[in-house]
Formats: structure tokens, C-alpha cells, sequence
């Protein structure tokens, strides 16, 4: 009841004005020839009910960077706001006792190397006492069954040889434990040198510094965030959904969205089609809501953090919709003339939202009347017309 009152009154107030306003350009609006006009019809479309969202533009990937050391900070080599590459070397850490350390594995591993090859050498000459050994024994061996040598002879040949055999399987082991020795140490110049490394901190992927969070310094330490990188490319909306609206949110679904950045760019109520690449099968249970992320075209240049106003599709509907060009506003009052057996009069009209095929009319208006596109600068209130049909975008079903 309110808001028909308040329609009734402005309309009321609109009629003085389009009244007034009209006199200075037809003192007789039934008098003279008729006015040319072009006409269109008031269309009923298929369309969707609108479910808006707030969300905030952000990028697709977003990482903090921190030192997985303990150590000061000699040098920060980005600052916010710079390009980076993969790879890129953005801070690096004073870590002179992780280079000590790491030399000392490299030498560890070089006498390793050189224990292996003394080992190899006692084993080349255990091997020879070997078969020595077992040769003698078996000659020996030989004389003693033709009894051309005592038994003694034999029994010494025979623990020769068991003695080369233990010297033999002793340098073996040796040879094994060298190995060993030395497989550990390259395993430790492979850490050394990996922790070595984590001194210079770079860039994981190619984007953008967004914050720089310390100095040469400061102290660095495992999980203290140093530096903010965020991709570079394409932008997402992430934006969070009540969960009412699940059954209208699917991934691929095609969505409008507005984002504001300055005063001027907001003015202009610029239009973005974005696809929604990503939803949440969870429901917060603070919010009732589910998180939503929406790829942005790679021509959009948002800032992270711009809000963003995402419209989805909800319920079908009909709806009544007009040209555009068909509407006269006055402040915050909407009307256009709909023509009747050639006169041309005001009504007033209540708008929706703008849409492809035109701009909805919540009220005001009725399937199938004629409405002026063009020329309705020229009339008045009871003015007679001589219109040309036009139709609109849209499927009128009436």
C-alpha cells in the first residue's frame, strides 16, 4: 500500500512537470499534423530472478613467503609492486655457519674417497697373499702324499692359507665399510648443501610482490612471513554464497559481475562475464554461507581486494521489458508515452533491472501496448502520432 501511494504521488508530481515542460513545445497537442514516431511493442521475455553477492577480487594464487631458517636477513632484493620470475632471487639470509658446515661435508666426502681407495688397495693385496696361499698349500699338499714333505710343512701351508683367507674377508669388510663411510658422507654434502641453499629465498611462480614485510636486519625464522606473491594473469572473484541459493550455483555456470574500483569507474556500472570455476561443497557454520570462486577474463585488471558485486541466476520468470531508449527520467520518476489510436499519452512507469533484450518494468505497463522508441522528445501529454513499428530483442510471448 505504501509504495502504491507513493507511485500515485509521483506520479502526480511528474504530470505537472511533463506538463510544464511540454507547453513551451505544443501549446494544442491535438492540433497540426501528427507527430512522426517510432513504435515498439512491450515485450514479455523469459528471464531469471537476480541472487546478488558481495565478493572481493583476488588472484589465483597466493603465497606468504618465509625462511625455513634462523637467521638475519642480509639483503631484500624486491620491493612491493614489482614483477618477479620463477626463480627470481628475492631475499638472502646471512648464513655463513651453513657454508662452513657444508665444506666441512665436502671434505668429509673427499677423505671418504680416499678411505675407499686405501681399502680397494689392502683388498688387491689380501687377494694376492690369498691365492699365494693357495697355491703353496696345494703343492705342499701334493709332496705330502707322495711323502716328499713332512707333516708339518702341510699343517703350516694349510694355516697360511686360513690366515690369507681371514685377511682376505677382513679387507672385504673394509672395502664395504669405506663404501658406507663414503655414501654417508656424500649424503651429508647433499644436506649441507640443501640447507646452504635455503639461505636464498626465491620466487615460487611469476607474479607480483603485494607486501614486504621486513628489512636487512631482521630477523628471519620459520613461519615469520617475510614477503606476499601474488600470480600474475588472469584475476578471481572470490565471494561467499548463502546456502538458500546452492541449487542455482554450478561450476561452468556463466555470471555477471561489477567490480568498483574509483567513483568513476563505478559510475559507469561496467559489466564482466565471468565463469564460476570453483565451489565449495562445505557450509560455514558461522555464516551459513559456501565460498565461491569466479574466473575473471585476463583483460580485467582489478586490484586485489576491489569489491565486487556478482549476480547469479535464479528462479526463471516472465518479465516485461522495454527499449531504453524508450524511457524519460526525471530525477528518480521513469515514464514513457504508450500510443493508443494514434495519441501518444505519459505514463508513468516503475524500472528494473536493465537486461539484454531491455529494461524490466515492474509496473506501469501491459504485455503488447505501443510505446514510443524515438520522437518522444518532441511530444506531450494527448499528443497525436504517426508511428512506425519497431521491435525489440527478446522473445515476446504475450
Amino acid at each position: 500500500m505504501f509504495q502504491l501511494i507513493r507511485f500515485i504521488a509521483l506520479a502526480l508530481t511528474a504530470g505537472g512537470l511533463f506538463a510544464c515542460s511540454g507547453t513551451d513545445q505544443a501549446v494544442d497537442a491535438t492540433s497540426g499534423d501528427p507527430i512522426a514516431v517510432t513504435l515498439a511493442p512491450v515485450a514479455a521475455v523469459d528471464t531469471f530472478e537476480r541472487l546478488e553477492a558481495g565478493g572481493v577480487v583476488a588472484p589465483r594464487a597466493a603465497v606468504s613467503i618465509s625462511s625455513r631458517l634462523v637467521a638475519t636477513i642480509a639483503s631484500v632484493h624486491v620491493n612491493a609492486g614489482q614483477q618477479v620470475r620463477a626463480g627470481d632471487v628475492l631475499i638472502t639470509l646471512d648464513a655463513r655457519d651453513l657454508a662452513d658446515h657444508a665444506r666441512q661435508a665436502r671434505a668429509s666426502a673427499v677423505a671418504a674417497q680416499k678411505g675407499l681407495t686405501q681399502a680397494h688397495a689392502v683388498q688387491a693385496a689380501a687377494e694376492a697373499d690369498h691365492r699365494l696361499a693357495t697355491a703353496w698349500q696345494a703343492r705342499i699338499a701334493a709332496l705330502h702324499a707322495r711323502n716328499s714333505a713332512t707333516g708339518q710343512e702341510r699343517d703350516e701351508a694349510e694355516a697360511r692359507l686360513a690366515t690369507a683367507a681371514a685377511h682376505l674377508a677382513g679387507a672385504q669388510a673394509g672395502v664395504e665399510q669405506a663404501d658406507a663411510h663414503l655414501a654417508s658422507s656424500r649424503a651429508a654434502v647433499g644436506a649441507a648443501t640443501t640447507t646452504e641453499s635455503f639461505a636464498t629465498i626465491r620466487a615460487p611462480f611469476d607474479g607480483v610482490v603485494s607486501e614486504r614485510l621486513i628489512d636487512p636486519g631482521g630477523l628471519a625464522a620459520p613461519g615469520v612471513p617475510l614477503l606476499r606473491v601474488e600470480s600474475g594473469g588472469a584475476r578471481q572473484v572470490v565471494v561467499r554464497v548463502d546456502e538458500a541459493r546452492a541449487a542455482f550455483v554450478r561450476t561452468g555456470d556463466a555470471v555477471d559481475v561489477e567490480i568498483d574500483q574509483t567513483e568513476e569507474q563505478a559510475a559507469r556500472h561496467q559489466v564482466i562475464s565471468a565463469v564460476v570455476a570453483e565451489v565449495a561443497p562445505d557450509v560455514g557454520a558461522a555464516q551459513r554461507a559456501f565460498m565461491v570462486k569466479l574466473d575473471l577474463p585476463r583483460t580485467v585488471t582489478a586490484r586485489t581486494g576491489s569489491f565486487a558485486r556478482v549476480v547469479f541466476r535464479g528462479a526463471a520468470r516472465r518479465a516485461l521489458v522495454v527499449p531504453a531508449a524508450a524511457i524519460r527520467r526525471h530525477g528518480q520518476v521513469s515514464s514513457v508515452f504508450v500510443v493508443r489510436s494514434g495519441i501518444a499519452t505519459l505514463r508513468l512507469i516503475q524500472e528494473g533491472v536493465a537486461t539484454p533484450a531491455g529494461v524490466e518494468v515492474l509496473a506501469g505497463l501491459d504485455p503488447g501496448e505501443s510505446i514510443v522508441t524515438n520522437g518522444q522528445l518532441r511530444l506531450v501529454d494527448g499528443a497525436r502520432v504517426d508511428g512506425t513499428a519497431a521491435r525489440i530483442g527478446g522473445t515476446r510471448r504475450d
